[in-house]
């Protein structure tokens, strides 16, 4: 496997414990080039994989002193990213729930696109809770309003090879999107701004605690706080974002 001087694979992580090592390895079988983002963790987990690939050019940890969310450490990589010449990332979860060997096929089709947004439709198995299930139906139907129609097949999976400088400034459109409302407004956003999009199915797992499973989900303030992401969405698309998205719709369907 040659390395890419394009495109890499990112892996925002906040206390993962031990899954971030075994994210990693796996990670690595299919691809050559895996930056972490330590968020502000305090497991030990990010210094554990720095010491076991310090002498590994594929690897580099990049380390937030702070914890600031996902959407913040996905900012500092994909930065860091752009510095090294990198045009795009793929962002993985450090956890192990998404799929590793469905990397390089997700990186072939970026790279077929390079000006698309490569986005995940998750295959859940029945491990999946049926709240969390229910919960990504409501998110799917109200991204597609904001869209005014397909083009996200889900906005919450984290899966995704994103164009680094289209969600660079994606990101610099909001000062929101910095935590578990990451997923969700860059690529409503991404869209709105002309960003193609690609979508491809990938299996998801979901982990028990007793498999090492890790989640910094909660349940009230982060559905909290997607109500009050739709609701700005919904509200910047009613007064005065209609007219553009319409405008991206009608070039796509060209």
């Amino acid at each position: 496997m040659m390395p890419s001087a394009t495109h890499l694979v990112l892996i925002p992580s906040y206390n993962p414990g031990p899954r971030l090592a075994a994210t990693v390895a796996a990670a690595l079988a299919h691809w050559t080039l895996v930056w972490i983002v330590d968020d502000g963790s305090t497991d030990g987990s990010a210094s554990g994989v720095a010491r076991a690939y310090a002498a590994d050019s594929r690897v580099r940890v990049i380390v937030r002193l702070k914890n600031g969310g996902k959407g913040a450490a996905v900012a500092t990589g994909v930065e860091a990213a752009l510095a090294a010449g990198f045009t795009h990332v793929l962002t993985l979860d450090a956890d192990g729930q998404h799929p590793v060997d469905h990397i390089g096929p997700f990186m072939a089709a970026s790279q077929a696109q390079p000006a698309a947004l490569v986005l995940g439709r998750p295959l859940f198995g029945p491990e999946v809770p049926l709240e969390r299930l229910h919960g990504r139906k409501l998110s799917v139907g109200l991204a597609r309003f904001e869209i005014l129609g397909a083009g996200i097949d889900d906005p919450l999976f984290g899966f995704r090879v994103y164009p680094a400088a289209a969600l660079r400034a994606a990101l610099a459109s909001t000062r929101r999107a910095r935590g578990f409302d990451f997923d969700p407004e860059v690529a409503v956003r991404m869209f709105w701004a002309g960003v193609p999009t690609v979508n491809l199915p990938a299996p998801c797992r979901y982990f028990a605690k007793d498999e090492g499973g890790v989640s910094h989900f909660n349940y009230l303030r982060d559905n909290l706080k997607l109500i009050w992401l739709h609701t700005r969405l919904i509200v910047q698309l009613l007064l005065w974002r209609w007219v553009s998205v319409g405008r991206v719709r009608a070039s796509r369907a060209r």
